[in-house]
C-alpha cells in the first residue's frame, strides 16, 4: 500500500450528504488526494462522446492506464465498442466468483443496464453502486463515498475480496482507485477501470479483472505460502486460459492425460485461491487469445503461454505437439495421445458431415475455433470476423485458416461483417444480434454465436460433434425462410410495411433536415456538459 495512501485505512464517520454516500465529518476532499477533473457529464446531461472522455481521462491522471490499454488492446477501424458496454465483461467475471462482492461506480443508467444484462445471463450475485452527481465528482466525495463503501462491505467472514470498477464518467473525471487500500480487514480491495473509450470489447474487459487478480495473487504467492486449492491434481496441469463451455475442460483434461498432465484451473476462475493454482502450472494454454495482461502476469510467473486449441483433428494434433514441447513431454507420449485421439474426433466428423456455406462473425474470440471446426466438418467458410484483436496466440489459427482461403478480419466492424454475408451469399450466417437480423431478413438461416455456438462444447470428440448438430439444424431451416418470404412478398418494407390505401413516399430532405438539427442540439448539448 503507497505511503500515501495510509489514512485511507480508517473508516470514516459518516454523514448525510449530495448523493447518498458517506462522507469525512469535515467534508471536502482527502488531504493528498488528486483532485478529479470536472465531470464532463452534467447532471441530467447526456454522455459525452469518446474523444471527450478520453480527454479528461488524461488531463485526470489517467494517461498511464489508458496507455496500457493502448498497447494490451489495439484499436481496429472503429474507436468505440460496437457490442454491448465493455464493462459487462469483468461484471460477468467478478459476479460467478465466490465469496466475492462487486462495487460499480458510472452513471445510474449504465449500472441498470449492466446489472439487467447480467442477471439476464444467470448472475446470481447482486451488483453495489455507489452514485454520484457533478458536485461529487468536482469535489472528490466521490472518491471518498467509495471508498466508505469498501470498508462497509470489507467482512472477511463474507468475502475474501471487494473488486470496484470505475465505468466511463468516474474514469473520464479521475477517480483514483488506485489509492484505495490493498485489502481491509484481510480483504482483499482491487480498483479496475474499463470505460468504454479505454476497452474495445467486453470480452477483452474480462482480461483487465483476470489480469488485475493474477497480478494481486502472484505477488502474494511470492511473499509466502497461500491458501491451497481444493482439489489439487498428482501431475503438472496447464491451466486453460478464457471462458469456455463447462464440459471442455474435462474433455482437455483427458486430451492431456496421457502426456503425463491434466487440466488446471479455468482462467478466470470462480474463486481466489483457484489463481494460486493457476499460476503453479506447466504451462498455460490460451484457448482464448486475447487475454493479453492475463499472459503478461504468467510470463512474469515463469510460465510459457501456447496459442490455439485442440479442436478438430488437425487443430488437436498440432495443440497436443505444442504443449508436449512446452512441457518437455517425450514425443513418444505426444504421438499415443494422437494415436487414442485423432481416429476418435475423425470419425466424429465423418458422422456428421456439413455440406453450405457459412460466414462467421462475433466477439467472444473463439470465432477462428469455430471456423476451423467447421471447415474439418466439411462446410465452406470464406469469411472470419472477430472483435478482438490479431495477438501471437492466435496466429496458428489464423494460419490454418488463410492456408485455406479464407478471409480473417480482426477487429471486424459490423459493417465488415455485413458486407460477408452481401458478398458471400452465404446459406447459413453466424454471428451477432444485428448480423442475424441482417441475414434473416434477406432470407438466409442465421444463428447467434453467444448464445446457439458458444453455449455448447467445441473441444475433442465432443465439440466436433456437437457444433455439427446445431449448424445442420439451422441449414435445414432454408426451406422455412424461403415460404415466409413468400407469404410476405408484396407488404413493402420499412416504413412502407402493411396494407395502406396510399403507401407512404419517403421523404430524405425532410430526414436530412431534421438530422442536422439533432446533430446541432447534441453538440450544443456537448459544450454545456463539459
Amino acid at each position: 500500500m503507497p505511503s500515501e495512501g495510509q489514512d485511507l485505512l480508517k473508516p470514516l464517520p459518516f454523514r448525510g450528504g449530495v448523493g447518498g454516500g458517506a462522507v469525512p465529518a469535515s467534508g471536502g476532499m482527502s488531504a493528498g488526494l488528486p483532485h478529479p477533473n470536472p465531470s464532463p457529464e452534467g447532471e441530467g446531461l447526456t454522455c459525452a462522446n469518446g474523444t471527450t472522455l478520453r480527454e479528461s481521462a488524461e488531463l485526470a491522471g489517467k494517461s498511464d492506464i489508458l496507455a496500457r490499454y493502448d498497447a494490451d488492446y489495439p484499436k481496429g477501424p472503429h474507436d468505440q465498442p460496437q457490442s454491448m458496454c465493455p464493462a459487462f465483461g469483468s461484471l460477468r467475471v467478478g459476479l460467478r466468483m465466490r465469496r466475492t462482492a462487486t462495487v460499480l461506480s458510472g452513471s445510474a443508467c449504465c449500472v441498470y443496464g449492466l446489472t439487467f444484462t447480467s442477471h439476464f445471463y444467470g448472475a446470481k450475485r447482486s451488483a453495489g453502486y455507489v452514485p454520484f452527481s457533478s458536485e461529487t465528482l468536482v469535489t472528490g466525495k466521490l472518491f471518498e463515498d467509495i471508498r466508505d463503501a469498501v470498508h462497509q462491505l470489507a467482512d472477511p467472514a463474507l468475502y475474501d475480496t471487494i473488486i470496484v470498477t470505475n465505468l466511463c464518467v468516474p474514469t473520464a473525471s479521475g477517480v483514483p482507485l488506485q489509492l484505495l487500500p490493498d485489502q481491509i480487514n484481510g480483504v482483499r480491495i482491487i480498483g479496475i477501470d474499463v470505460p468504454g473509450f479505454g476497452v474495445p470489447t467486453h470480452a477483452e474487459a474480462k482480461d483487465v479483472l483476470a489480469g488485475a487478480m493474477l497480478s494481486y495473487a502472484r505477488k502474494e504467492a511470492e511473499l509466502g505460502p497461500v491458501a491451497a486449492p481444493k482439489q489439487r491434481p498428482d501431475r503438472p496441469s496447464v491451466t486453460l486460459l478464457g471462458e469456455m463451455f463447462p464440459a471442455d475442460p474435462p474433455g482437455i483434461g483427458l486430451l492431456l492425460e496421457p502426456l503425463g498432465l491434466a487440466a488446471g484451473p479455468v482462467v478466470p476462475t470462480r474463486e481466489w485461491r483457484e489463481l494460486y493454482a493457476a499460476l503453479d502450472c506447466a504451462c498455460v494454454a490460451a484457448i482464448h487469445p486475447f487475454y493479453t495482461a492475463s499472459v503478461r502476469e504468467f510470463e512474469a510467473a515463469g510460465r510459457t503461454v501456447v496459442g490455439s486449441a485442440p479442436v478438430g483433428a488437425d487443430g488437436t494434433a498440432a495443440w497436443l505437439d505444442a504443449i508436449g514441447a512446452a512441457c518437455g513431454v517425450a514425443q513418444d507420449k505426444v504421438d499415443a495421445a494422437k494415436n487414442r485421439f485423432l481416429p476418435a474426433i475423425r470419425g466424429a466428423l465423418a458422422a456428421r458431415p456439413i455440406a453450405g456455406r457459412i460466414t462467421v462473425s462475433g466477439y467472444e474470440g473463439s470465432e477462428l475455433l469455430v471456423a476451423r471446426l467447421l471447415i474439418e466438418s466439411g462446410a465452406d467458410v470464406p469469411y472470419v470476423g472477430t472483435a478482438c484483436p490479431r495477438t501471437p496466440w492466435s496466429e496458428p489459427d489464423r494460419d490454418w485458416l488463410v492456408s485455406r482461403g479464407v478471409q480473417v478480419q480482426y477487429r471486424a466492424s459490423l459493417e465488415q461483417d455485413l458486407a460477408a454475408v452481401e458478398a458471400f451469399g452465404p446459406d447459413l450466417a453466424i454471428g451477432t444480434t444485428p448480423v442475424v437480423q441482417h441475414a434473416k431478413q434477406k432470407s438466409i438461416p442465421a444463428l447467434y454465436f453467444t448464445n446457439l455456438i458458444s453455449a455448447r462444447p467445441l473441444m475433442g470428440p465432443a465439440g466436433a460433434g456437437s457444433l455439427a448438430l446445431v449448424v445442420k439444424a439451422a441449414l435445414a431451416n432454408q426451406a422455412r425462410f424461403d415460404k415466409m418470404t413468400a407469404f410476405f412478398e408484396g407488404v413493402g418494407v420499412g416504413a412502407t410495411a402493411g396494407v395502406w390505401e396510399d403507401t407512404p413516399v419517403d421523404r430524405p430532405e425532410f430526414k436530412a433536415k431534421y438530422a442536422a438539427k439533432r446533430i446541432a442540439a447534441a453538440k450544443a448539448e456537448e459544450s454545456v456538459g463539459s
